[in-house]
């Protein structure tokens, strides 16, 4: 098809423009060849009329279809010219906030000028091992592919980042690095990744500067090889350096600044170390100021200086080396401060004392006077003599301006020199990687000597990569066998020969500099003689004879000829560095030892930049003329010699291109400017590798991508079953000019335009099938609205004809109940008014009959009154005549009474005047008076005291007085009060008098009230019933407030509840977190463990050397080899030595964090054991003494147990003697390692024999005791009553009780058992009758008796007095806490005071009622324990004794001898316990663990087989009370099943079995641990098989550890294996045929979604999880375990699909996400038939179902945006933006995200509060848990097969 053709009515064209370089318009009318206008509209809706260029009559260019626009390469679009390019770039940059875009081979980078969250580690793992083509462009992409072919075509590899100053270079080459360093980590330790990525703040801060177009721009460029060994990780790096800017030292432009560290210098003046340097703030120098720019917003120069000195500590560069380079580089700040002033206009001096001079002499340890003269002078030499010229003002400031670049450039070189020192590594480089960060081509409206060195790199460059480019296209088209002619591209080498030929602008500017007199006038006049009028790429400005015009690639570029030969010769005066060499300061020389020349005017660099290479760590000795040719090297010829070198380098390397554009000269985040992008674009070659492109074949489709794009373009018998015939003969029709198009191998290859041409017949024909379509689909929905009103007309008939008879039939209803209605209300209306009669009569007689009864009430109630009135009168006169009468009568006694008195008087005075009388009254008057003396004495005593019980009674007075009167006070005051409510109550007596009246008068008044109130009365009631209406409605209202406070009651509940919910999943959130915390301790611990047993096999594989006499030790002394390894018992300390005897190169070293935790756990556990030790012996002696005072027990029994304790310490000191004499056996054999150690003579061998012949001594004299202590255990039965012959359990419990250690306990049972079983001993064989023996038993009875007795006082004592200490101790912290209470509280006031008192009282109690509890608990525990092992014990001694004494009767132990018994035991069914001996350990771990096939137990034995034998073998050396058995045996145990995992850690049956078993050990360990916690579910029989004798709890944690190390394995395995099938099942995989469809690729080919053979489906995914179920479920796995499983493996699919779907542009599409929701149901569906569906895991995808809701929802208006921010709840806010950036329309059907519709999504998102990071983490492993899981398979059924070799074990 013709290309004219294409431009008809409605066709999109780009037409050119000045201000936005190119316009989009639409034609109005079909082209015609020979039209010289086109009719275009804009689409700013003005039309226009554009004219063809007569001569060329070239069309414009022709528009890509919307549905290319966008894409990831440049070259996958239809038509390939420069507004296509530009245009696809501005809409990605702009609208889908991409700055990265493919074009071909080239990476283009737009810098955003803003953070971009795209660059942190989970984005460099989403890309670490993906195609190129697979994923969005990106930098991570091109430094994946470059690492990829090193690895696969063992080819160096070269990373190119050019671009303009401010474009992003810097930071693309950074990202580059860091990505090599993240994937490829190091082969050592040394972290040699960090130091690569440490060099970069070192390069930025010595070699980086503020510029007008940059704030960070590299001011040379750079060439980093970053090495690599045979395995591809990072060992070391070098740096090559070019164009050093030396000429900023010295001068700044407007608006820029010097390089960073002078400034990150002056920031950190102030510290201490930088006193000595006498730097001041930036303004304060000459070389600093001069831009007028100090600071850059938003850096810190501080914290940038801390920074580099961080990264040049980890270079290696000492802190005195760090300090020499600061002094160096503040004399080159102070150096600019020195001034000059002039003596004449041919000399100048430098003020005396100079300050600024005399600082820069300090620090460089020059001579200040010799640095002043040369200075200011120089020194001529000709041929005769040498003589000194003083130099003008203006020389000497150029002389310092050189010197100071001079000193800069060779500190900048000792610090490149040192770095790559510093990453220089020892070990041979196998490849390399490097990164090329270089300046790209310039043009400024000067242009000098620096702008052409860059421009004629920039040449060599870009001819390399045209080259290149050509190379690939060629490459393309022979493989897939296309014939190909030259592509015609554009050649720079004739500019380049321009540039360095020979008689080339650089040989005539080294030439000129040779030349005494050389100017740049001069040389500017022979390079228009040479070059002008005879190259085409020369020429020479009209206006100026000054100045040179080169045609480079990019553009024409004029230079002015003005410093070239200054720039080229670089001058620096020769005595000055001489000064400088003859520094104190050591640092100084060092930089200029490299000099073998002398400075001249042709030695050093320019005033510009200077090119670097690798200084060499050694000076090579050349030939003696090599210097003098060295002294003419001018600074192009320098940079052209590294230029090629860079070259042959890149050359020898597989090239990747970055182009970095900047977008626009302000520094505006994401604006673009068209103008400046187009320049950098032509600059950079991109839109020449376009033009090549288009030259050839452009667009590229393999057949069956051809084939399921175009199929609709295709009629059924056109479909055959070769694909690539289907599409030759579809394309021939299709097409009919064959050379816009090519069949290859694989691919069709179509000339430019060809794609557009068959995407438009792909529209049309899909358009004309959706009209088809349109026109069919309403014709049926109007016939459906036709049946469906036809259906509704009738339907409306019948209901109106049937709404007209029932309003008929309700009037016949309503006349005939009108009738009735009269009828009744006719009656109601008499009937009422009878009722009412009837009512006033009966209410007329009610009055009448009460007014009756009312008189004759009240005529009554009268005369009672006054019948009442006369009765209390009569009394009271009756009365009063009484009291008279009464009054009368005894008056007259009176009388009569004192008449006889006044007689008896008168006789009583005649007698007592007669003498008789008198004497007789005297009689005994004597004895009167000493009766009555002694009286008198008496009374004197009893009038003491009385005086004294007066004094204390006046005391008591007294106090009592004052009592009283203080009473009496009160009680006046209250009679005060009396007398004035007294006054008050006359007062209130005389206002009641006074309200009688007002009541008087009210009353009066009343009856006016009443009669005003009938008058208003009808009022009220008009009232009362307009407030009954407004309490109706004020009812209403109150309804609805109700209503409203129950549902606002409701809300509130409701919203209590749900923070209740979010509370409570926040506390689950952080306990996950938690847990994960944990989780990826332990897997860190893991991995160091295993990196540690890697080091330390190649340690043992690197010595190899085995050492003399070495022997293999066994197992089971390796109790301390695994840092698991730790007894749950406190260990004895005979056992000390032994262990610590066990060899140094058998102990594995121990986890220190671990370890230091356990012991710490073991130290708390041993305290709380020894606390509850003494409360437990207190409250036996309690118990002891409350007994012993009830009753007295037989001292026999005392003195019986009182010597089996002695015969039990007797047994403990001779099991210490003998383990001490093993000791000294173990010691002298392990003194030898030779064979002679057992020979006969040798040290080791006598003492065994001494030890040998002393226990068997030792065995005769116990053999004695046997016999004695069996003879009193025999008359000890005969004595006791046969009663007391059983074993009181009380007190074998006391007994018992007193045995702190078990294995006390247990040499007591087997004493106790030999004891019984050796009763029938004749004791008379010891003496004839017995005395003897009776007369000492008695002996030691007593002594015995007396023995304990002491020992239980003094036992008594001691916990009394430690008590008693306690109890002072705890009673002194309480008074020391309760004085600093009481000191807290008197600062407080007296509120807060009871507050705080109340507050520690409660605090106080609590806190003593928990400590309680745990006491009570652990007591509970302890007794509890202690009490089943006393049962277990007594349970067996009683079984003995009883079977003892059935077979003895009473009548036999009187008459008979007693003779030994034979007791036959009894048959007893199997405990549940697996015996082996000590030395089958290691047989039984590599039969049941090291050497089993997981997948022939998991099929024919029982789940979980091999932890139950282990736990059997664990009873039954708990059931020996065998610690180190125990001990051994779970070590033994976990260390082989990591060895196992270790081996075969990537098999996922052998994971899957070993963490079954794992937690079926564990479950087995906490089943049968004796807690009450897990005994619930067990069997009464089960309960009898817990363990007695020891706590493995401890053992329990450890297991627990590592089975989440185990599932940690297993969840990475699952990965591994998973992770290959997910993005191709998930998104790539068309799982519904036909819904999508391929766009247009370029040349970046992606994986084809259809699926060919070895790519993976759905099917696949679900297949595997299939299989992964199945074994678990084989295995036994818990279920809870299976479902966290399958719920981790459901995030791994969520989050890889939509990582994958958020870095590739081409998946977001509708169909896409239909794809995807159809195969998240499919997962669904698996979930259900598994029953797995409340595991989580569904849950997990829904972020990915979320995506892909929103990939299919509309996205037009707000509502839209509504509902989007309402379902997307588990999808991040920027997840959801950039889906929305990402989605792209598969079919022009579709539209695009507008920009408006993604801001209004931000705006509405943007309160919300979620993670910034962009992509899931797909590493992410949920906390796992082991909930208990008991197991109720019996212990005793379990049989051992003969398939695991384990004969040598036995049941028990």
């Amino acid at each position: 098809m013709a290309a004219s053709e294409l431009y008809t009515k409605f066709a999109r064209v780009w037409i050119p423009d000045p201000e936005e370089v190119w316009k989009s318009a639409e034609l109005l009318k079909d082209y015609k060849p020979g039209d010289k206008v086109l009719l275009l509209h804009l689409e700013e809706g003005k039309d226009l009329e554009y004219r063809l260029d007569p001569k060329t009559k070239e069309l414009p260019h022709l528009r890509n279809p919307d549905i290319l626009v966008g894409e990831n390469d440049l070259t996958a679009l239809s038509y390939l010219h420069e507004p296509a390019v530009l245009h696809n770039l501005r809409v990605r940059f702009i609208d889908s906030k991409l700055i990265y875009t493919y074009c071909g081979i080239v990476l283009v980078a737009i810098n955003p000028y803003e953070q971009l969250p795209i660059y942190g580690e989970d984005i460099i793992n989403a890309y670490s091992g993906q195609n190129m083509g697979d994923m969005d462009p990106h930098i991570f992409a091109v430094a994946e592919e470059a690492y990829k072919q090193m690895a696969r075509d063992e080819r160096n590899q070269s990373i190119i980042v050019s671009g303009e100053s401010g474009a992003g270079k810097t930071v693309s080459a950074k990202y580059a690095m860091r990505y090599f360093a993240t994937v490829s980590g190091s082969a050592s330790e040394a972290n040699v990744e960090e130091k690569v990525l440490a060099s970069n703040p070192i390069m930025e801060s010595i070699g980086n500067a503020k510029t007008t177009r940059n704030d960070n721009s590299s001011r040379f460029g750079k060439y980093i090889e970053i090495g690599f060994d045979k395995r591809y990780r990072i060992i070391g790096a070098n740096m090559r350096t070019y164009l050093l800017e030396k000429s900023r030292v010295v001068f700044q432009a407007e608006e820029e600044r010097n390089y960073h560290i002078f400034y990150q210098l002056c920031a950190s003046a102030q510290l201490p170390e930088f006193k000595m340097l006498r730097l001041g703030n930036a303004n304060s120098f000459h070389y600093t100021k001069q831009g007028g720019s100090p600071v850059i917003e938003g850096v810190d120069d501080a914290k940038e200086m801390a920074h580099t000195r961080q990264a040049c500590t980890l270079l290696g560069i000492s802190e005195s080396y760090q300090m020499g380079i600061f002094r160096i580089l503040a004399g080159i700040l102070h150096l600019g401060n020195v001034a000059f002033t002039s003596r004449d206009s041919d000399s100048c001096t430098i003020p005396p004392k100079h300050e600024p001079l005399s600082i820069f002499c300090d620090l460089m340890g020059v001579d200040y006077e010799e640095m002043c003269h040369w200075l200011c002078h120089r020194k001529l030499a000709t041929a005769t003599e040498t003589y000194i010229k003083p130099i003008s003002k203006l020389q000497a400031t150029n002389a310092r301006d050189a010197l100071a670049k001079h000193i800069y450039a060779k500190l900048f070189n000792w610090i490149v020199d040192h770095v790559n020192q510093a990453l220089h590594s020892a070990v041979k480089q196998h490849s390399f990687i490097g990164v090329l960060d270089i300046y790209g081509f310039e043009t400024f409206e000067i242009n000098s000597f620096e702008q052409f060195c860059i421009n004629y790199a920039n040449e060599k460059l870009q001819q390399q990569f045209n080259m290149h480019v050509f190379k690939l296209e060629q490459e393309e088209y022979m493989k897939e066998q296309i014939p190909w002619t030259l592509i015609d591209f554009y050649d720079n080498q004739p500019c380049i020969n321009l540039i360095e030929s020979k008689l080339g602008v650089l040989d005539l500017l080294d030439e000129e500099c040779k030349m005494p007199k050389g100017t740049d006038d001069t040389w500017a006049q022979k390079l228009y003689n040479t070059h002008l009028n005879k190259c085409a790429l020369f020429e020479k400005p009209r206006l100026s004879n000054k100045a040179f015009i080169i045609q480079h690639f990019a553009d024409k570029v004029e230079y002015q000829c003005e410093g070239f030969l200054e720039k080229n010769k670089d001058t620096v005066f020769e005595e000055q560095i001489k000064v400088l060499k003859s520094s104190k300061f050591k640092m100084l020389p060092e930089l200029f030892q490299d000099d073998e020349k002398a400075i001249s005017p042709t030695s050093a660099t320019s005033s510009g930049r200077t090119p670097l290479t690798r200084i060499p760590a050694k000076a090579t000795k050349g030939r003696p003329g090599q210097t003098a040719k060295e002294h003419k090297k001018t600074v192009g010829h320098q940079f052209r010699n590294s230029l090629h070198l860079l070259m042959e380098t890149l050359n020898a390397t597989t090239p990747h291109y970055v182009r970095c554009i900047k977008p626009n000269d302000f520094k505006f985040p994401f604006t673009f400017d068209e103008k400046r992008a187009v320049q950098q674009l032509r600059a950079c070659g991109v839109l020449e590798t376009i033009r090549i492109s288009a030259a050839g074949f452009p667009s590229r489709w393999t057949y069956q991508e051809f084939f399921s794009r175009y199929r609709v373009l295709m009629k059924q018998k056109d479909v055959l079953g070769d694909r690539k015939q289907t599409c030759k003969n579809v394309l021939e029709k299709l097409i009919l000019d064959k050379d816009k198009y090519q069949f290859g191998k694989t691919k069709i290859f179509f000339r430019a335009g060809q794609v557009a041409y068959l995407e438009k017949l792909r529209a049309d024909k899909l358009r004309a099938a959706c009209i088809r379509i349109q026109k069919t689909i309403r014709g049926w929905l109007l016939r459906k609205k036709y049946l469906r009103m036809r259906k509704a007309a009738i339907t409306v008939q019948r209901y109106v004809r049937g709404y007209q008879a029932r309003c008929y039939a309700k009037f016949l209803r309503r006349t005939n109940a009108a009738v009735i209605i009269q009828k009744y209300w006719r009656m109601y209306v008499v009937h009422k008014k009878y009722k009412i009669k009837r009512a006033a009569t009966i209410v007329l007689q009610s009055y009448l009959r009460g007014y009756l009864a009312r008189n004759r009430y009240r005529k009554i109630l009268r005369e009672h009154k006054a019948v009442i009135i006369q009765k209390w009168i009569r009394g009271w006169l009756a009365r009063t005549h009484y009291k008279k009468s009464m009054h009368a009568i005894i008056y007259l006694q009176c009388c009569f009474r004192r008449m006889m008195a006044k007689r008896e008087l008168k006789k009583l005075k005649i007698e007592a005047r007669s003498v008789e009388r008198y004497k007789k009254l005297h009689i005994g008057m004597e004895n009167k008076i000493m009766q009555l003396q002694r009286k008198v004495d008496e009374q004197n005593k009893d009038y003491k005291c009385l005086m004294e019980k007066l004094t204390n009674l006046e005391g008591i007075y007294n106090s009592e007085t004052e009592k009283l009167r203080s009473d009496l006070e009160r009680l006046q005051l209250s009679e005060e009060e009396a007398k004035v409510a007294t006054g008050r109550v006359l007062s209130l007596q005389e206002e009641i008098a006074k309200l009688r009246k007002d009541l008087e008068q009210t009353q009066s008044e009343k009856k006016t009230i009443e009669e005003r109130a009938d008058r208003y009365k009808q009022e009220t009631e008009q009232l009362v019933s307009n407030l009954k209406e407004e309490n109706t409605l004020l009812k209403q209202e109150k309804e609805t407030l109700n209503h409203l406070i129950v549902e606002q009651a409701k809300e509130m509940t409701e919203t209590m509840e749900k923070k209740l919910v979010e509370e409570t999943k926040q506390l689950e959130l952080e306990l996950n977190d938690e847990r994960l915390r944990y989780q990826n301790l332990l897997n860190e611990f893991s991995r160091l463990e295993e990196r540690y047993d890697d080091l330390k096999e190649e340690m043992t594989l690197m010595v190899n050397v085995p050492k003399p006499g070495h022997k293999r030790t066994d197992s089971t002394h390796s109790s301390n080899e695994s840092e698991y390894t730790f007894s749950s018992e406190i260990a004895d300390t005979e056992d000390i030595p032994s262990r610590t005897e066990e060899p140094s190169e058998k102990k594995v070293p121990l986890d220190m964090s671990l370890f230091l935790k356990l012991q710490k756990r073991v130290t708390e556990l041993e305290q709380e054991k020894q606390v509850m030790q003494d409360e437990l012996d207190r409250k036996e002696e309690q118990m002891l003494r409350s007994k012993a005072k009830e009753e007295e027990r037989p001292q026999i029994r005392g003195a019986e147990l009182e010597y089996e304790s002695l015969k039990r310490q007797e047994l403990e000191s001779e099991n210490k003697k003998l383990k001490n004499e093993l000791n000294e056996l173990r010691k002298a054999l392990s003194e030898k390692s030779a064979p002679e150690v057992t020979a006969p003579g040798a040290p080791a061998y006598r003492v065994l024999m001494e030890q040998l012949t002393s226990v068997s001594e030792e065995l005769d004299v116990r053999k004695e005791e046997v016999l004695i202590l069996r003879s009193q255990l025999v008359s000890q039965k005969e004595a006791i009553q046969p009663k007391n012959t059983m074993t009181d359990s009380t007190i074998l419990l006391e007994d018992v009780q007193k045995m702190k250690d078990k294995g006390e306990i247990a040499q007591a049972y087997i004493g106790l058992k030999e004891t019984n079983r050796s009763s029938a001993m004749d004791y008379h064989e010891l003496n004839e009758d017995g005395e003897l023996w009776l007369v000492y038993e008695g002996l030691k009875q007593a002594n015995r008796l007396l023995e304990s007795q002491l020992q239980s006082q003094k036992r008594s004592h001691e916990n009394e007095a430690e008590a008693l200490r306690g109890e002072i101790q705890s009673l002194k912290e309480e008074n020391n806490r309760q004085q600093q209470l009481l000191a807290q509280n008197l600062q407080l006031p007296p509120e807060a005071r009871i507050e705080a008192s109340l507050q520690h009282e409660i605090t106080r109690l609590t806190n003593e009622n928990l400590d309680l509890m745990e006491q009570l608990e652990k007591q509970d525990k302890t007794v509890r324990k202690l009490k089943k092992q006393l049962k277990v014990f007594a349970k067996k001694i009683g079984e003995l004794e009883v079977g003892q004494m059935e077979n003895i009767s009473p009548g036999q132990i009187i008459d008979e001898p007693i003779r030994p018994v034979n007791i036959p035991r009894k048959e007893k069914d199997f405990q549940g316990m697996l015996e082996y001996k000590k030395e089958d350990e290691q047989k039984l771990v590599k039969n049941l663990i090291l050497e089993l096939k997981p997948r022939g137990v998991a099929v024919n034995l029982i789940p979980g087989l091999p932890a139950y034998i282990l736990f059997m073998c664990v009873r039954h050396a708990d059931y020996l009370n065998d610690d180190q058995k125990v001990r051994s045996l779970l070590t033994s145990t976990i260390n082989s099943i990591k060895k196992v995992l270790k081996k075969r850690g990537d098999d996922f049956e052998t994971v899957s079995f070993w963490l079954s078993n794992t937690c079926r050990f564990l479950h087995c360990l906490k089943q049968y641990s004796g807690e009450e916690g897990f005994m619930k579910h067990n069997t009464s029989r089960q309960n009898e098989h817990c363990l007695t004798n020891f706590d493995l709890a401890e053992y329990r944690q450890v297991l627990s550890d590592l089975a989440i190390q185990i599932y940690q394995q297993l969840v990475r395995v699952l990965e591994n294996i998973l992770q290959p099938m997910i993005v191709s099942g998930m998104l790539e995989h068309e799982t519904i045929q036909g819904v999508s469809g391929v766009k247009p690729t370029g040349l970046r080919k992606r994986t084809s979604s259809i699926a060919d053979e070895g790519t993976y489906t759905l099917d696949s995914i679900l297949r595997q999880l299939n299989s992964f179920h199945s074994v678990m479920c084989q295995h036994g796995m818990d279920p809870e375990l299976i479902k966290q499983v399958v719920k981790q493996m459901f995030y791994i699919v969520g989050a890889i699909t939509l990582n994958n779907l958020l870095l590739r542009k081409d998946m977001c599409s509708w169909s896409k996400g239909m794809q995807i929701r159809y195969n998240v149901s499919q997962l669904e569906e698996w979930l259900r038939d598994k029953n797995l569906m409340n595991s989580g895991a569904k849950e997990t995808l829904e972020p990915l179902i979320q995506a892909a809701q929103l990939l299919q929802v509309k996205k037009k208006t707000d509502d839209d945006a509504e509902a989007i921010c309402s379902m997307c709840n588990a999808l991040t806010t920027a997840q959801i933006v950039k889906v929305l950036n990402l989605y792209t329309p598969v079919n022009e059907f579709e539209e695009r995200v507008s920009v408006s519709f993604i801001r209004t999504i931000q705006m509405r998102l943007r309160d919300r509060k979620d993670s910034p990071q962009l992509l899931m983490d797909a590493k992410h492993i949920f906390p796992v848990t082991f909930p208990f899981n008991p197991s109720s398979l019996a212990l005793e059924t379990i049989q051992i097969p003969a398939s695991l070799g384990l004969g040598f074990i036995s049941r028990v």
